[in-house]
């Protein structure tokens, strides 16, 4: 066994493979940038090297800067981790030449499968069903947009070299073609050092599912089942789970089978994973291999008990797999959900700054038998950087069937806090209460089909809102209790607790009387039945477990104002709980409208302008590109919603802006 390893990665994933290899007794060696100095993974590791500048360009994927530092610390081996030089012949090279192991597959089944045209070539060889596309490189847009006519749209622009969304575009006529193949290459130039690009049909309702591989150096090769990534926003998994809620034995066994097919044609080792794009009837088609460890790798390990870094290492030492085929079992369901620095109400874009508030719910094994996992590279107090992949972490539930694996993923996202950023624990918290995902009837379309004008919030219904009325009339009625005990006061001037109460959620008013009993208030509504109320909160709390009428909801809490802010299942309304008198009056009190910004465009996030498509005086048109704003290694079109006319340009080519920082305005 190894005796110490580098790992050549960051974040989240790196955090994953130190305690693996702690486990095994093995010493780790981190490796950071400038603005990874006081980084998770660097304070985890035995020891760490500076490899360079901010940018990944300048760090994490300069090949001689990782070797480098291997051998000046003595490394035995390097785990890849995900992205950056995992799939990358080179540096398998590299760390070969340098008398280095690398933990991962030989460097021909990298080359082979790495490229997304080559793969496709060496799978339709080998029999595996493949989709209809143009696998040869292309030059240019033009020609690009001649492809996919001939082809039929939709379809898909790819990096050859690409991976977890980024380079990839879908073109539903020429003129999207055209600006997706720019875009792509831009991207995959940016990210992974080439520019080559292959189009290919778009299934239309596809599901996406993956399977998971693993091998030795001895010619034995196992697959551990599939994983469910159709929930994906511009073609970035969101939401994972194991098994897939729509695969049967049959099926699994057939998409198992070809995967290790391919998986020894071209002589592999290590964990890998074999993509396939699914249509309605079962069918199946080959997409990509990926020849490293992938980001949603723990639902495989919670369905199948087995830890795939420590297979990794072990493989890689010259050990034999433990098991065989007969022996893989999947044991209950696990679903993943990624937590993000993008802010839903922003359309998902990128959000950067510090975590002020970073607690994650307790892992391990609850009361009901379920078991939350949560694999991160952040911590309270930490900073989320502009400059690399903005996933904070990977949450994790699993239960023995899959709607208890939601019921535990939903609980979990309430119990888990996050402030000082935009994140996506609110949409994710959303999704797990939508029949249609309960159902598992996913496509990759999910949610575009299921937020087409985005997401702001879910808005609660009538059970909902009294339940949270119910919830923000025992806080009243907690910090008033508090406030009537300050010491001091004259002993007969008692301070009087009002019994009845309105309580307003989501423009819906609760009239109301408070009970308090010795285990818990109840909360007795005029209009419905009564709800009674207990939980350890106290004044200055952000979250706590409400017990309602028998049922326990985690909710976050935050004064806003005059009222409480409360989340909670998506929900995020801000509750008032008045006397009765001062609810009429709050009946008439003016709203304040926003600001007019109908003729401005503003920065919608923290980023780069790396490009500007106008001049001042230009007349632009509906859906015309604006300018191109890069954040977090993707670009972002910005376009006109209507015909205007440029009225002026407040910002320049390469000049980094904050959110809501004036770009341009229109007459």
């Amino acid at each position: 066994m190894f005796r110490k390893i580098l790992i050549a990665n960051r974040g989240e994933i790196a955090c994953r493979v130190i305690r693996t290899a702690r486990k095994l007794g093995i010493a780790t060696v981190a490796v950071y940038s400038d603005a990874d100095r006081d980084a998770l993974h660097v304070k985890m590791a035995d020891e760490a090297v500076h490899i360079g500048p901010s940018p990944s360009s300048q760090s994490y994927i300069v090949i001689a800067r990782i070797v480098d530092a291997a051998k000046a610390v003595g490394a035995d081996a390097v785990h890849p981790g995900y992205g950056f030089l995992s799939e990358n012949a080179n540096f398998a090279d590299a760390l070969k030449d340098a008398g280095i192991l690398f933990i991962g597959p030989p460097v021909a089944a990298i080359e082979a499968m790495g490229d997304k045209i080559t793969s496709k070539r060496i799978a339709a060889a080998a029999g595996v069903s493949t989709v209809p596309g143009h696998m040869d490189l292309i030059e240019d847009a033009d020609e690009a947009v001649r492809i996919a006519a001939s082809i039929g749209y939709p379809v898909m622009i790819k990096a050859s070299a690409g991976g977890g969304g980024k380079g990839m575009r879908i073109a539903w006529k020429d003129r999207e073609a055209r600006e997706g193949f720019q875009s792509s290459r831009n991207e995959a130039k940016a990210s992974f050092g080439d520019d080559r690009i292959f189009i290919e049909k778009f299934v239309t309702e596809p599901r996406h599912i993956e399977i998971q591989v693993l091998g030795d150096r001895h010619g034995n090769i196992v697959y551990l089942g599939e994983r469910e990534c159709s929930i994906q926003r511009r073609n970035q998994k969101v939401i994972e789970e194991a098994p897939s809620p729509f695969l049967d034995p049959a099926t699994r066994k057939a998409m198992g089978e070809q995967a290790v097919a391919l998986a020894r044609e071209v002589g592999y080792f290590s964990a890998g994973t074999v993509e396939f794009i699914v249509d309605g009837k079962k069918n199946f088609y080959f997409l990509e291999m990926n020849t490293r460890l992938q980001v949603e790798h723990p639902v495989t390990e919670l369905v199948t008990g087995l830890d795939l870094v420590e297979e990794m290492i072990r493989i890689a030492a010259g050990e034999k797999l433990r098991f065989g085929q007969d022996d893989v079992k999947l044991n209950g369901w696990a679903i993943e959900s990624r937590l993000y620095a993008e802010d839903p109400y922003r359309n998902f874009l990128p959000s950067i700054g510090r975590l002020t508030r970073y607690r994650p719910p307790v892992e391990g094994q609850r009361e009901d038998g379920t078991v939350v996992r949560n694999d991160t590279g952040v911590f309270e107090g930490g900073e989320i950087s502009m400059y690399y992949d903005p996933m904070i972490a990977k949450l994790c539930a699993w239960a023995p069937g899959r709607s208890k694996a939601i019921d535990a993923m939903a609980r979990a996202l309430d119990d888990f806090e996050m402030e000082g950023i935009g994140h996506n624990l609110p949409f994710l918290s959303a999704v797990m209460a939508q029949p249609r995902f309960r159902e598992g009837r996913l496509t990759t379309a999910y949610i575009q089909e299921e937020f087409p004008d985005g997401f702001q919030g879910d808005e609660p219904d009538d059970a909902q809102a009294r339940l949270l009325a119910a919830v923000a009339a025992f806080i009243n009625a907690r910090i008033a209790r508090r406030s009537a005990q300050i010491s001091g006061a004259l002993a007969n001037h008692p301070r009087s607790i009002g019994k009845d109460w309105v309580a307003t959620v989501a423009e819906r008013e609760f009239a109301l009387a408070m009970v308090q009993g010795a285990a818990c208030d109840v909360i007795a509504f005029t209009d419905g039945p009564s709800l009674a109320v207990s939980s350890d909160w106290l004044p200055g709390d952000s979250h706590a477990t409400f017990v309602v009428d028998g049922e326990a909801v985690g909710v976050k809490v935050s004064l806003d104002g005059s009222g409480l802010r409360l989340r909670w299942r998506g929900i995020d309304v801000t509750a008032f709980v008045r006397s009765p008198r001062v609810a009429e009056l709050a009946r008439l009190m003016p709203v304040k409208t926003p600001p007019d910004t109908s003729k401005m465009l503003l920065c919608p996030m923290p980023g780069v302008i790396t490009l500007l498509a106008v001049q001042v005086g230009d007349t632009v048109e509906a859906g015309q590109a604006l300018a191109t704003v890069e954040a977090m290694k993707m670009e972002n079109v910005l376009r006109a919603e209507r015909r205007a006319v440029v009225k002026a340009i407040a910002a320049r080519a390469g000049a980094s802006l904050a959110v809501d920082e004036l770009i341009m305005e229109f007459e």
